[in-house]
């Protein structure tokens, strides 16, 4: 019995939590899960007419992943349902495909959801949940504006009552004009009126959404004043009951193209989502599963497609509204569900008089909130490569689609690290007078060296890629000495591997500095490195015999102490050893005296 207990807790990490309930817990979790309904519902509605649907389509997304997700995900707070970037992507995917077919069009979205679930899944088997923290937050960040901004130029012929033609950001921008020409006067007003409600009413108080405010208030105007006469547009006739349970149809000429997309949303979806739920766990005191949330995802995604929902991810605001409400268990999701099932049986009737400016105008405030250019100012006081990875994918986004635009980051981004990772920094170390250990040359210029010993430390793995880049260096920074070099002293603590060409370039190394009547010595890893040596069957012992355990014991060696007189100091010093038992050269001792130059 414990073993199939256990298997549960592995597949449906939520079920345990749920099984053990605590009673106290339930006020909290109905408020919240009230308030997440009434949030998410106009949203839901919203994204599905973003992405081309019907607003029950919105709602059916929004009921059985977060049932499914409450039992088998390791958050306790996330709620899983429609995103606006998730939409925009699958409507740019789809658009072209379906080629104005509203039937293939949904079809086509329910079989790429499904394969976006497949692919998630497959991602969880193979344990590949650390991809979360490859999609650098730059790139996030680029990407989450450059849908923003899509999606708010999108809305503008929706809250003017005009009709735009073009598809693409930019022709959208220069179309502008011509639609605030041809403005549909009362749409106006309606927009007007409900932007002002969406501006104003968070400021007076943050307990009732906005949104849902907004669209009841625009719906009753539109019943009551008969708007539709007027010519604003409204959501029409919304089909009421439950979804029924169907199996998709993968339409074998289009599965190739949709794999390819399934597989870039499958990432995307899931990155945005561990950026919500790993920012709520770590204010709430919890850990998460990566692994285990890919398949939670996945499940999430395979099941809106069998209720003929579409794409869904972790929704930052709805998880939101959960938090600030008190949502203590994943029960917050399962409430939420039930309150939405509840008005498709019962109250379907009352969408149909929705105006379609006021969804636009709730898509325009959700998209403006998205939007973070803050962030960029401080990427450029700490890295200006993460800016260019972010304004690229912005770009990308804006000119490309989501996809290619991410395509073209994670590649962008493969560059950059390979670039980083074969171009290792190669510094050169001082003593600072009044500072124990040994610091980086150029963030203290004015320190004076030793004259004769240069110490370096190359901050990388010593392999095939980078090992003639070390060699360079080295050389490099013995050209820049004023003062003839006599011993060099290599830093070994930072290279985390050395491969066999690394192994054999130190050995050409340690002969070119021969030839220049420079001694090579090197410091920590001494074990390790005599099993390079070993494993490598380096024939080479001289480098082997002019290895010392620290920085410290070399730097003595140079000022010609004797051994025994090194290792009584060395016991007699009590800070920095690092965890495998080597002495860091920022490390607490006395400082060496260095002489003048």
């Amino acid at each position: 019995m414990s073993a199939i207990v256990h298997h549960l807790n592995r597949v449906l990490p939520g079920l345990m939590p749920l099984v053990r309930y605590r009673a106290a817990d339930w006020p909290h979790d109905i408020r919240a899960g009230l308030s997440v309904a009434a949030v998410a519902i106009p949203i839901a509605i919203a994204y599905a007419q973003l992405a081309g649907f019907s607003p029950s389509t919105g709602l059916y997304a929004s009921i059985l992943p977060m049932v499914v997700y409450a039992f088998a995900g390791t958050s306790r707070q996330l709620i899983i349902g429609p995103d606006a970037a998730t939409c925009a992507m699958l409507a740019a995917v789809i658009a072209p495909l379906a080629a104005g077919n509203s039937g293939h069009y949904l079809s086509y979205s329910i079989a790429l959801t499904l394969l976006t679930g497949i692919f998630c899944l497959s991602a969880s088997f193979l344990r590949l949940g650390g991809l979360a923290d490859f999609l650098a937050r730059p790139i996030i960040i680029g990407l989450l504006n450059g849908v923003s901004l899509s999606i708010m130029i999108g809305q503008v012929g929706k809250v003017l009552g005009s009709k735009p033609e073009a598809t693409r950001f930019f022709k959208q921008l220069m179309e502008i004009p011509h639609l605030v020409i041809t403005a549909h006067w009362p749409t106006v007003v309606l927009s007007i009126c409900c932007a002002a409600v969406m501006f104003f009413l968070p400021r007076y108080t943050k307990v009732i959404p906005a949104s849902l405010v907004t669209m009841a208030l625009a719906g009753l105007a539109a019943f009551a004043f008969g708007l539709d006469n007027f010519g604003v547009a409204l959501i029409g006739p919304v089909a009421a009951g439950l979804p029924d349970l169907v199996i998709p149809e993968l339409h074998l000429d289009v599965v190739g193209e949709l794999a390819a997309s399934a597989a870039g949303l499958a990432l995307v979806l899931f990155t945005s989502g561990m950026l919500t739920a790993r920012s709520f766990a770590e204010r709430n005191g919890y850990d998460i599963d990566v692994d285990r949330e890919f398949a939670a995802f996945g499940l999430a995604n395979i099941v809106s497609a069998l209720s003929q929902g579409f794409a869904v991810t972790g929704a930052d605001s709805r998880t939101a509204v959960s938090d600030a409400n008190g949502g203590r268990t994943q029960m917050v999701s399962i409430v939420a569900a039930l309150a939405i099932s509840l008005l498709l049986l019962v109250g379907t009737g009352s969408l149909a008089w929705l105006p379609i400016p006021a969804l636009g105008v709730v898509l325009l405030f959700a998209s403006w909130h998205l939007l973070d250019f803050q962030v960029f100012k401080r990427y450029q006081l700490i890295e200006r490569s993460a800016v260019l990875l972010g304004v690229i994918t912005m770009l990308g986004v804006l000119a490309f689609g989501a996809i290619k635009a991410i395509m073209l980051a994670v590649t962008l981004a493969l560059l950059m690290f390979i670039r980083r990772v074969a171009r290792p920094d190669c510094e050169e170390l001082v003593n600072v007078r009044g500072r124990a250990g040994l610091y980086n040359h150029k963030l203290f210029p004015d320190a004076a060296t030793i004259d004769g010993l240069l110490l370096l430390r190359f901050c990388g793995p010593l392999v095939f890629f980078n090992a003639n880049h070390f060699r360079a260096e080295v050389h490099r920074a013995i050209a820049r000495q004023r003062v003839p070099v006599e011993r060099v002293v290599l830093d070994m603590i930072a290279m985390t591997d050395v491969d066999i060409t690394g192994i054999d370039t130190l050995g050409r190394l340690d002969s070119e500095l021969a030839a220049k009547g420079i001694t090579l010595v090197l410091a920590g890893r001494q074990v390790e490195f005599e099993q390079w040596l070993k494993a490598t069957k380096h024939p080479d012992e001289a480098l082997q015999q002019r290895a010392f355990p620290t920085m410290r014991q070399a730097v003595r060696h140079w000022r010609g102490r004797d051994g025994s007189r090194v290792v009584a100091d060395e016991a007699e010093d009590t800070g920095g050893v690092t965890a495998g038992g080597e002495e860091s050269e920022s490390a607490g001792e006395p400082p060496v005296v260095p002489s003048t130059r």
